[in-house]
């Protein structure tokens, strides 16, 4: 969930309940699963794979479960998965993008419209809401992996557009072309990511009171616990 770092908190706050840690585990595990279907199961030569397993470890997903995710993609040759962009409108009208890794697209539909709706929102046709943001690679580094100003030598070096330093992590900004380009020059001195994601970064963000701000958490939580949904972006703060 993002949308962009402001909101980007409340994943990691449920993630440490065991039944919000489960369900990420789950859609991580489904990433995994996907990517291994779509390219190589050697996560060498497959970056989407390297980038879902990097992620599954950040979230201290046990080996095994990665593991299994790998193998299933073998087993599951009749599932067909689709990445899909849903966007649409939340409390106090501010712009929403889901993305969403579904095999059944009418359902992922029907329920993320019933979501909305029940929200005081509504989902909209492509491009209704995406023009409120622009899309960037986002690499995120854990502080403790390497001095700042390494990192920031090292993103700048690789060709990254901008490297800010929150109080937990770094996220490294590229163009979205050339994520997987910066991301290998920094894997031959760092080992560990989060995450590595292409995101969607508004443009003109919405500040939200109080009363409007608990609606829009408890939406973004409700959007969350779908198993279709794999990142939420706003341009709410």
């Amino acid at each position: 969930m993002a949308g962009h770092s402001h909101w980007a908190g409340i994943k990691h706050k449920k993630g440490k309940a065991d039944k919000q840690r489960a369900a990420i585990f789950s859609k991580l595990s489904r990433e995994i699963t996907v990517a291994a279907k779509l390219g190589d199961k050697n996560p060498d030569m497959n970056s989407r794979l390297r980038s879902a397993i990097q992620a599954a470890r950040s979230a201290n997903m046990p080996k095994d479960n990665i593991e299994r995710a790998i193998d299933k993609s073998s087993i599951a040759a009749d599932s067909n998965f689709e990445n899909i962009r849903y966007e649409g409108f939340g409390p106090a009208k501010t712009a929403i993008i889901v993305n969403t890794l579904t095999d059944n697209k009418n359902r992922t539909a029907s329920n993320l419209r019933t979501i909305f709706q029940k929200h005081g929102g509504g989902l909209g046709t492509q491009g209704s809401a995406s023009h409120n943001f622009i899309q960037q690679g986002i690499i995120k580094i854990n502080k403790e992996e390497m001095e700042e100003e390494k990192i920031f030598n090292l993103a700048t070096d690789a060709g990254a557009n901008d490297c800010i330093f929150f109080e937990d992590h770094i996220e490294i900004h590229t163009n979205k072309e050339e994520i997987y380009e910066v991301k290998n020059v920094l894997e031959k001195e760092i080992s560990n990511f989060i995450s590595t994601e292409i995101e969607w970064i508004p443009i003109n963000k919405i500040n939200l009171d109080k009363e409007d701000k608990d609606k829009m958490i408890k939406f973004l939580e409700i959007l969350e616990e779908n198993d279709d949904v794999q990142n939420i972006f706003t341009n709410a703060i």
